[in-house]
């Protein structure tokens, strides 16, 4: 499939993913979200990907959110199944088996925000501004965002982003642990680089079922998380990375994982 609404780039075990709307501020249209969808899948099946960084094409904006003009005439069940198609789009973001990783260079707000949300870590530039305005358009987030939000800065925090459809800078948005780091405008890519060449020295396997683990526990009771924790601490030792990593630390030596 050729994009047309985003740019895809491989480099070092590194997919950079750039939203390329930038006339639109970079809006979520039906068009941009089936490519979203698309390259997940492509991604998800890419052995050779191990971290993913998404990020805005231009200075001012990550995501300014879904494409209004689009949503404006839509029925009661065309809104439905466009918040369906979106939920299942961040959806494969959020379970891809790499960790994901949001660079925030402008506005994210609405869809935008949302989609930062269904990332495992994002890094904003200090011009980043976030928020679920969706309230003022008669509407509530539709693609997860009453969700995400509330899991990421509580329920009283979202609740009141939510019902205001106030916005939040950068560092007010790390403050409630909206965002992980907050970096000058022309660092933000090299802060989220030099994260994802962290994340890529650790045992490649390992970093997955972490994720994978963190995912599964926030949706069942503590007892049922640990117990699946339990099972792929137990997996792990089936893997040449573990027997890898703890002989480097025996003698001493930098590991040299090969992700089985």
């Amino acid at each position: 499939m050729e994009y047309s609404n985003l740019l895809y780039e491989k480099d070092g075990g590194i997919g950079f993913v750039t939203l390329n709307r930038p006339k639109a501020l970079n809006a979520l249209n039906a068009a941009l979200m089936k490519e979203i969808s698309h390259l997940m899948d492509q991604i998800a099946a890419d052995p050779t990907v191990q971290v993913v960084i998404i990020t805005g094409s231009g200075e001012k904006s990550f995501v300014a959110g879904a494409d209004i003009t689009e949503m404006q005439p839509m029925s009661a069940v065309e809104g439905r199944n466009w918040g369906k198609f979106g939920q299942a789009t961040f959806d494969k973001i959020e379970k891809l088996p790499q960790p994901v990783i949001a660079a925030v260079n402008g506005f994210a707000l609405g869809g935008g925000c949302e989609l930062a949300m269904a990332c495992d870590i994002r890094i904003a530039s200090e011009k980043a501004k976030f928020g679920q305005p969706e309230v003022s358009l008669g509407i509530t987030p539709g693609f997860g965002g009453t969700q995400r939000l509330s899991r990421l800065v509580g329920k009283g925090r979202a609740k009141e982003l939510l019902f205001t459809g106030d916005l939040i800078d950068a560092q007010e948005a790390y403050r409630i642990g909206l965002v992980n780091k907050v970096t000058a405008p022309e660092e933000l890519l090299n802060a989220a680089k030099a994260l994802a060449q962290k994340i890529m020295s650790r045992a490649p396997v390992a970093v997955q079922v972490c994720k994978a683990a963190v995912n599964e526990g926030l949706d069942v009771d503590l007892d049922s998380g640990v117990a699946y924790e339990a099972e792929v601490f137990g997996l792990c030792f089936a893997t040449g990375d573990q027997k890898e990593g703890m002989a480097a630390f025996v003698e001493k030596r930098p590991a040299k994982f090969t992700g089985k």
